[in-house]
């Protein structure tokens, strides 16, 4: 499946004293990212934890840094589930200038219930969609 693409403008606020964009960064990067894909399906963060009473929540992240990316480079960030589990997603994710890869990591999402902060399943027309199409 093709992964979610993202462009993304690097800002001066993004950069740190080198002129790069600072490593905490690209984990906003991946997040952004991630808020779009879903965006692009139809479901809001906000909708999801009033509605569904659902939040999607970091538990961990691996990533490595290859290049920098420099301020005023655009960017393009990808989201792609490479694994889909009842209260849990792993994404593939890539940050690129131009087909170069700078930044990859994997990032490994919780579903929690948003009044008890529990597990919580996935409800299940957006498992399936986001089995299917990412």
């Amino acid at each position: 499946m093709t992964p979610f693409i993202w462009p993304i403008r690097v800002y001066y606020e993004d950069t740190d004293a080198g002129g790069v964009v600072f490593y905490a960064n690209y984990l906003k990067f991946f997040e952004r990212a991630r808020t779009e894909m879903l965006r692009s399906m139809g479901y809001e963060q906000d909708e999801l934890k009033i509605v569904e009473k659902i939040l999607f929540v970091v538990r961990s992240v691996q990533i490595d840094y290859l290049s920098p990316a420099r301020f005023n480079d655009l960017i393009q960030v990808s989201a792609k589930i490479t694994e889909a589990k009842k209260a849990s997603l792993i994404f593939a994710q890539t940050v690129t200038r131009d087909g170069d890869v700078l930044c990859k990591g994997t990032v490994r999402i919780a579903c929690l219930d948003s009044e008890t902060m529990r597990p919580k399943a996935i409800p299940e027309p957006l498992l399936e969609q986001l089995a299917n199409e990412y």
